[in-house]
């Protein structure tokens, strides 16, 4: 695949993951759902945030840092993109159970710092 038509596919997913999310976020009333209507709206949320992270951030390292290959700052990109949403969910779930405070960010943070470096690390093994 190439690079135009990879960026192309993941804009169109994206655009296509957040008109679900505003869609489902338009649908679903909090107070009457169940477990399901909370899942299908953060797993939009997180498909979308996602995509939009990786482009964003595939675009940072293509243009700013253009010591690597596409095929690297893609992978990286995305790879990134993937922890930032997953990040961002955690922490409005947490927001959502009323378990948001400062300990439980730096402990959220600080595992997710450590999941990037353990990547990093097995990657350059």
């Amino acid at each position: 695949m190439t690079l135009k038509r990879y960026l192309m596919l993941t804009a169109v997913a994206t655009a296509i993951c957040w008109t679900v999310f505003l869609f489902v976020s338009s649908v679903i009333n909090p107070e009457m759902t169940s477990w399901v209507g909370f899942f299908v709206f953060y797993l939009a949320l997180f498909m979308a945030l996602s995509g939009t992270a990786s482009l964003i951030g595939f675009l940072i390292r293509f243009v700013a840092l253009k010591h690597e290959l596409a095929f690297y700052a893609v992978k990286t990109a995305f790879r990134q993109s993937f922890i930032f949403a997953l990040f961002i969910i955690a922490i409005l779930i947490l927001l959502s159970q009323s378990l948001f405070n400062w300990l439980n960010l730096f402990m959220l943070v600080a595992l997710f710092v450590i999941a990037e470096m353990f990547m990093i690390h097995s990657k350059n093994r």
